[in-house]
């Protein structure tokens, strides 16, 4: 590709060049208009830009206790099948069945295709299967979706999936996946079963796909917010993951600059971004582009110098040797410190032309340019070391296999062998500190943050410039008076706007807000206080999800970590029974070791024990991971719940439902749209859940606006809605606190607020607006009940995930505790049960008899 074709523009001025060369040398940080003024470098200036990124790259090795090495990962190639939905206008990898019939191919590579592949690389010593395919064939060709039906997969992912099981335990190869555009949940399958994945980001330039004539025109996966959303969920879940830019599509130098600085945004935010690859375009025959020149070497030599400086001295970066011409050292120069995956038996079948070098030769020619080449795995050396949560523990012993325990790098005598893929052993043995649930009252928490506070969240920095934005105060003009009294006539009518500044108000006009709130409160359900005798169960802590607000979460080697055993959790189910409780709520980290199992363990362990108990359990996000580790549909999963036991479910994990909030808020937790997925399939199973929204963070009244309106339109398709329960951000030990991101929490200005719209705008849809004695305590949960509140929650007997944030209003309340609050706000209380039901006498007796004394359950903590 000529300059005149990579910009629209005329080139840089000498001095704008001058400029961004000194600047590179001085070790600034580049703009993005620098960075394009830099792609142009030619003769002795390209030079400089090498000369300067070359520093920084040897810089990073050094960092990295790596010196002068050069990387390579020896591979086999599977293209596990060449349909694809996408039309991009420069591929020959992707075809028609018709083609693969007339070849004698079928639309997938057959089990026994991949395994032969893979146990003759497994025997010329490769470690890395890279297995290539389209993107989401079935939903062009009707032949792949035959073909998956007849075979028994749901999908193409699904066959990726059981592919890379039996790679692993039956060749030892790690699987290294490029299936294209994937969601969250698609990321979820797969981490268990690849140590690390890739996509190529190609351009962030849209109007390439969005233009009729454009190399990406009709290719749906290739719109770049469609895969820049992938890179960001790639990093949420900790996914080593490989992305990169292709070079010379028509792309301008701006736009390529705009491309990286899109990739150092991901890589910082999530630091998940294991490798970059810098590939320069080739034409194809028979393809739309076949008249296209190629991208010119000095075009990509100028990239790696470039995507060098933008991402690093810790980037990793590779440009593919098989598509230059012997020209090495001259990538060398310019910062590379990889040459991607090299395979000694299978051709590279997106660039089939061009053959790999061979291994010898790679070696001489980096030798040449003063480094040694080395091997190492499909997952980087870094995410080696770091392990979880970056590597599942289903992988690790075939990684470790593999690996040089002190580099991180491939041991080059390691014997390539299958190993069994298995959940791990003794999922529920007890562990830790399992007393946490009495302790956490008594002695409280170890420290106030995890030991790896600066790694497992993120990029607080990156976060905070994440964050800024959605935290703005909006400007609000509606008459509050004229909302007022809309909302008094009818609720159901207020517009957002209304709501809106109901949202915001403050003095009389709040306290004129709950006085309606409170009146609608009457006529729905009248003047009784709720409450439940429950217990909740917290089986672990253990957890690496990263969610920044979350205090409880611990890694399994932190001092407070726990995890109890099936008879601990039936145990308790069963004191909890004796004192009367109607009900056990369970919840627990998202535990590596736990099998996807282990929740029908959980239920079914309660339900033996206590057949009366009502199982509340587990959050939609650890209904995504028990699907995801079992591979069933979350349909199917929650099925198998219900029969294992399981009665209801919890609707926590929702935060807020907007991800403009959510993913400051958490780093790989559940998108809102997949928290929704699982709702609504469980009311469509007949499993009720009640429903919550975490406020008083990163958020504004509007994204609470958001979040209940979106509640109410749930209910009124499914109907599935026991209540709301409002749960006040506890700041003390959350990590986006302490890291000077969120506010100090709700202020009571917001909960007012907040209950009082709740009770309006759910109505009379969600008849139950729960508030929160362990957030607000007794004269904060009285003051809910006269602002719309109905329900004050459970007397819980333990608590110890509000506890673990920093709440004071301990863990436990007794029957009189929770009247008394009642009285306070001058209504009478009934208990209920999960679904609002009457409670039998016999279980009211119980907890009477029992109120206030429960010395084997925990002690008592007074405000």
């Amino acid at each position: 590709m000529t300059d005149q074709q990579a910009s629209r523009s005329s080139g840089p001025t000498e001095n704008a060049m001058r400029r961004a060369l000194k600047r590179a040398r001085d070790g600034v940080a580049l703009d993005v208009a620098e960075a394009a003024v830099l792609l142009q470098a030619r003769g002795a200036d390209l030079a400089d830009l090498a000369a300067t990124a070359g520093r920084v790259r040897d810089a990073g090795l050094a960092a990295a206790g790596r010196p002068g090495v050069i990387t390579y990962s020896k591979s086999v190639f599977i293209p596990l099948t060449r349909l694809c939905r996408d039309k991009c206008h420069y591929c020959t990898f992707a075809t028609v069945p018709g083609k693969l019939r007339r070849a004698g191919h079928g639309m997938f590579m057959a089990p026994d295709e991949v395994l032969d592949i893979a146990r003759r690389g497994a025997e010329l010593g490769c470690k890395e299967a890279l297995i290539t395919l389209g993107d989401k064939p079935e939903d062009r060709w009707p032949e792949a979706r035959e073909w998956l039906d007849a075979h028994g997969y749901d999908d193409t992912l699904a066959y990726v999936r059981a592919m890379a099981i039996r790679i692993l335990e039956e060749t030892g190869l790690l699987p290294h996946l490029n299936p294209g555009v994937m969601s969250w949940t698609d990321f979820q399958r797969l981490k268990p079963v690849a140590p690390s994945m890739g996509m190529m980001l190609e351009t962030t330039a849209t109007r390439l796909w969005s233009e009729p004539g454009g190399p990406h025109h009709g290719s749906p996966d290739k719109e770049p917010a469609v895969r820049l959303r992938v890179l960001e969920d790639a990093g949420r879940s900790s996914v080593p993951f490989t992305s990169g830019l292709l070079l010379g599509i028509g792309e301008t130098y701006e736009e390529r600059a705009e491309s990286l600085f899109a990739l150092r945004r991901i890589a910082r935010s999530h630091h998940g971004i294991q490798e970059l690859i810098i590939q320069n375009f080739r034409a194809k025959p028979d393809t739309a582009m076949r008249g296209m020149p190629d991208a010119e070497l000095d075009d990509l030599v100028a990239a790696v110098a470039v995507a060098r400086l933008v991402m690093g001295p810790s980037a990793c970066l590779q440009a593919p040797p098989n598509l230059v011409d012997a020209e090495y050292e001259r990538l060398i120069e310019a910062g590379i410190d990889d040459w991607g995956g090299v395979s000694p038996l299978t051709i590279d079948h997106v660039n089939p032309e061009r053959p790999w070098p061979q291994i010898d030769e790679l070696a001489e020619r980096s030798r040449a340019a003063g480094f040694e080449l080395r091997e190492r795995l499909c997952v980087y050396p870094e995410f080696v070391r770091r392990g979880e949560p970056w590597l599942d523990p289903r992988l690790l012993p075939h990684v470790r296999a593999l690996a040089d325990p002190e580099t991180g790098l491939a041991d080059p005598d390691a014997p390539v062998r299958g190993l069994p893929w298995q959940e791990p052993d003794e999922a529920f043995t007890a562990t830790g500190r399992t007393d946490l649930h009495r302790t956490i009252d008594t002695e409280g928490r170890t420290g106030d943050r995890r030991e790896d506070f600066d790694e497992v969240y993120g990029d607080w920095e990156a976060l905070r410039e994440a964050a800024a934005p959605g935290m703005v105060p909006e400007r609000i003009d509606t008459d509050v008076r004229a909302a007022l009294a809309v909302a008094a006539d009818d609720p159901t009518r207020l517009s957002d706007a209304q709501a809106l500044a109901l949202l915001h108000a403050d003095g009389p006009a709040l306290d004129a807000l709950t006085r309606i709130a409170d009146d609608v409160r009457r006529a729905a359900v009248g003047d009784d206080v709720t409450y439940i005798v429950t217990r909740n169960i917290n089986f672990t802590n253990v957890c690496y999800t990263g969610c920044r607000f979350c205090a409880f979460a611990q890694r399994r080697t932190d001092a407070d970590a726990y995890t109890l055993s099936l008879d601990q959790v039936a145990d308790r189910a069963a004191q909890a029974w004796d004192v009367g409780a109607v009900e056990v709520c369970m919840q627990g980290g998202i535990h590596p070791d736990l099998p996807g199992t282990a929740y029908f363990d959980i239920a079914r362990a309660v339900k033996q024990r206590v057949p009366g108990m009502h199982v509340h359990a587990f959050s939609p996000m650890e209904v995504v991971n028990g699907a995801t580790r079992t591979g069933l549909s979350i349909r199917e999963w929650l099925t198998a719940a219900k029969e294992a036991g399981l009665d209801s479910i919890p609707g926590t994990a929702a935060e807020i439902l907007d991800d403009e909030v959510r993913w400051v808020l958490t780093k790989g937790k559940l998108p809102a749209a997949t928290w929704i997925e699982v709702i609504t399939t469980a009311h469509e199973l007949g499993i009720r859940s009640s429903s919550t929204m975490m406020y008083g963070h990163v958020d504004q009244p509007r994204h609470w606006l958001g979040h209940l309106r979106t509640l109410d339109r749930i209910q009124r398709e499914t109907g599935g809605f026991t209540e709301f329960v409002t749960l006040p951000f506890i700041h003390t030990n959350a990590p986006v606190y302490l890291a000077g991101i969120a506010r100090p929490g709700p202020t009571v200005r917001d909960n007012r607020a907040v209950t009082a719209m709740a009770r309006l705008l759910l109505h009379p849809h969600i008849p139950h607006i729960q508030t929160s004695w362990v957030k607000l305590g007794t004269e904060g949960a009285a003051e809910m009940l006269r602002s719309g509140a109905d329900d004050l929650g459970g007397t819980l007997m333990e608590e110890t995930i509000s506890r673990m944030a920093g709440s004071s209003y301990g863990s436990y309340r007794s029957i009189r505790d929770l009247e008394a609050i009642a009285e306070a706000a001058g209504r009478p209380s009934r208990p209920r049960t999960t679904l609002y039901g009457e409670v039998p006498q016999e279980r009211q007796r119980a907890a009477r008899a029992s109120d206030g004394h429960l010395p084997e359950l925990l002690p008592l903590v007074t405000e």
